[in-house]
């Protein structure tokens, strides 16, 4: 199962109806779950994770990856994690240094910087994404 823990508030109407879309279309072991904390919180709920969940922080400063090398290593932590956990930031999107060494991956989507409301968005579609390429489906076009 996949969790997104997301600092800040619920998501937004809009929000929700287009994360919607993607959740609708996930099967096991991409289904998700969402958990909204504070953003205040977020440094303790990453690091009373079990150890054998696998997390990855969304950060501008991490590693971008394709959309079919996400695919992969999401496929691998299937094999050895009970859950993967994303972790979005809130508004002000900075992880502290213990919870950027709990991570297994800290991800950006890209060299520029996002709300952290569209991050959501574009993390729901990349795991339904990830799902057709783990499963060759011809949604993603590359």
């Amino acid at each position: 199962m996949i969790k997104i823990l997301a600092g800040g508030k619920k998501n937004k109407d809009w929000l929700a109806e287009a994360c919607g879309e993607y959740e609708k279309r996930l099967r096991k072991p991409f289904d998700l779950t969402w958990q909204f904390v504070e953003e205040s919180e977020l440094d303790s709920k990453v690091l009373s994770l079990d150890r054998d969940n696998f997390v990855i922080l969304l950060d501008e400063r991490g590693k971008i990856l394709s959309s079919p090398e996400l695919s992969e290593k999401m496929a691998d932590a299937f094999g050895s994690a009970k859950n993967i956990v994303f972790v979005v930031g809130g508004a002000f999107g900075h992880f502290s240094p213990e919870m950027q060494a709990r991570a297994d991956l800290i991800l950006s989507f890209s060299k520029m910087v996002f709300p952290h409301q569209i991050c959501r968005l574009i993390l729901a579609e990349q795991i339904y994404r990830a799902q057709e390429i783990y499963l060759g489906h011809p949604y993603h076009h590359a």
